[in-house]
């Protein structure tokens, strides 16, 4: 039995899949406030987890940030009592078992490679569009995690081929720097460049969901946007199949229009890219966890 354990900022949840990828268990709880408490509560779900499958099962887990290499220590958390602390090792010890950890956007990426919208798929780019903009690389059913842990981190490269205007409004990102992917392809993103562009407070799901003439060129600047940052990748990776997740990912209009501008900005495709929407929604992360363990 495979266990996945996915760490959010507010819920935890732990699923278990048999051989065949179909769900044996599912339990969530709110996510604990502090890191001992959290290690607590996620040996307890494990150990529920053993009892009611019949045998202990691998664990691995997704979580907001990665880990360290060198120290094994975590970083670039949202969840931000998990910064420099050892859990991996730490759940290793509580539990008495190997744990592996991978970032809840590479989980997405490998759950969707190996039983979702890109199963079969060599290369898959799964894409993570919501409250920011996060990526996972899956290589022949396996998470690349890179030399610092931070492959597949599309949301924090700068977004490619700016306007003179896209340059002068460029807003800051929480990580430090300004106009990076994240703080225009996101949710919060298309509401504040929709907002600068009519001066009208509306959320990013009204903004998706109208036919407004406004709202409309509002979505066509956002896909154009998500198109030249596609571009980049697939001129680096050229992806079998690019999975798109998030909230953003139930704008319709992303799977007509974007794989037309993505071979437009690439080099020399000789055919667009092939995009799909996920298929497991917001149970991927999970999903991934546990197939974190393939075999």
């Amino acid at each position: 039995m495979r266990l996945g354990i996915d760490l959010g900022g507010t819920k935890t949840e732990i699923m278990a899949l048999k051989p065949d990828g179909t769900v044996a268990l599912r339990r969530r709880i709110a996510t604990p406030r502090d890191y001992d408490s959290m290690l607590r509560a996620v040996a307890e779900l494990v150990r529920g987890a053993d009892v009611e499958t019949g045998s202990p099962g691998s664990v691995g887990m997704a979580i907001p940030g990665s880990e360290s290499f060198g120290s094994n220590l975590i970083k670039n958390a949202n969840t931000t009592y998990l910064i420099g602390k050892p859990l991996r090792l730490d759940l290793e010890k509580a539990l008495e078992r190997p744990v592996r950890l991978a970032n809840d956007a590479n989980c997405f990426a490998l759950s969707e490679a190996s039983d979702g919208a890109a199963r079969g798929a060599g290369i898959v780019f799964g894409v993570i569009a919501g409250t920011g903009v996060g990526g996972g690389i899956v290589v022949d059913g396996h998470e690349l995690n890179g030399a610092h842990g931070v492959g597949g981190e599309w949301g924090h490269i700068p977004l490619p081929a700016p306007s003179v205007e896209e340059v002068t409004t460029a807003p800051p990102c929480y990580c430090g720097k300004r106009g990076c992917l994240e703080v225009w392809c996101s949710g919060p993103g298309l509401a504040r460049d929709f907002k600068r562009a009519t001066g009208r407070e509306v959320s990013a799901e009204q903004i998706a969901a109208s036919d407004g003439m406004e709202e409309r060129a509002a979505t066509g600047r956002l896909i154009d946007r998500f198109a030249r940052a596609l571009a980049t990748l697939v001129n680096i990776l050229d992806p079998d199949v690019i999975v798109m997740g998030g909230g953003l990912s139930n704008i319709d209009r992303l799977y007509d229009e974007l794989a037309p501008l993505v071979e437009k900005y690439s080099f020399n495709l000789g055919g667009p890219p092939r995009i799909v929407k996920n298929k497991h929604g917001d149970s991927s992360g999970v999903r991934g966890a546990a197939w974190l363990w393939p075999e």
